[in-house]
């Protein structure tokens, strides 16, 4: 199931591409896929993002995640054996205390995929499907205050409008992919 979510991603750039490549790869050698024991064993490890777009402003979700001293997405580990679709779904649920549907352009399938190092003393590789879910920005969300410090809401078309700090290696990679595919500016507000 995985490998077959893996594989449905189509890559936008060649890192992304070799990404996907090597994740197939670990996929099919038998690791372990799943975290077993926190921080980081094994060093790699299944994860997931939700990001929730907001169609009527073309605008997005991030959070600032506390341990990892970063703007991220909502998301987190794939537990052992869960299908990801479900691992993004009860993360929201966890996080945020929401149940979005997923985006109707995008489908229950990742649309974005990286292998990240992250950062800090347990550093370990992120192995992260990117989903992303059709969300109303007025709608209230009830941050988890032991993983987040803030939430907001940011434009797609804007980054400078976006807080100063550090975000996903990814980020930018990822905003050319799904602004090509929502379209650029097509939407005011934000």
């Amino acid at each position: 199931m995985v490998r077959d979510l893996v594989a449905a991603v189509k890559p936008n750039d060649p890192k992304e591409a070799a990404d996907q490549r090597w994740m197939l790869d670990w996929i099919n050698s038998g690791a372990p896929l799943w975290r077993l024991q926190k921080p980081a064993t094994p060093p790699q490890h299944l994860a997931v993002y939700a990001i929730l777009i907001d169609d009527s402003t073309h605008s997005i979700l991030i959070v600032s995640h506390l341990l990892a001293q970063a703007w991220l997405f909502p998301g987190g580990h794939v537990d052992v054996l869960e299908d990801p679709r479900q691992t993004v779904v009860r993360e929201l649920a966890e996080e945020l205390q929401i149940t979005p549907a997923f985006h109707p352009e995008f489908g229950d399938t990742p649309f974005f995929l990286t292998v990240t190092q992250t950062r800090g003393h347990n550093s370990h590789t992120d192995v992260t499907l990117w989903f992303a879910f059709q969300a109303d920005r007025d709608e209230p969300v009830i941050p988890d205050l032991r993983e987040f410090g803030e939430v907001r809401w940011v434009p797609l078309d804007d980054r400078t409008c976006w807080p100063g700090g550090a975000f996903d290696l990814g980020l930018e990679r990822f905003l050319s992919k799904v602004r090509a595919r929502l379209g650029s500016g097509r939407f005011t507000g934000g």
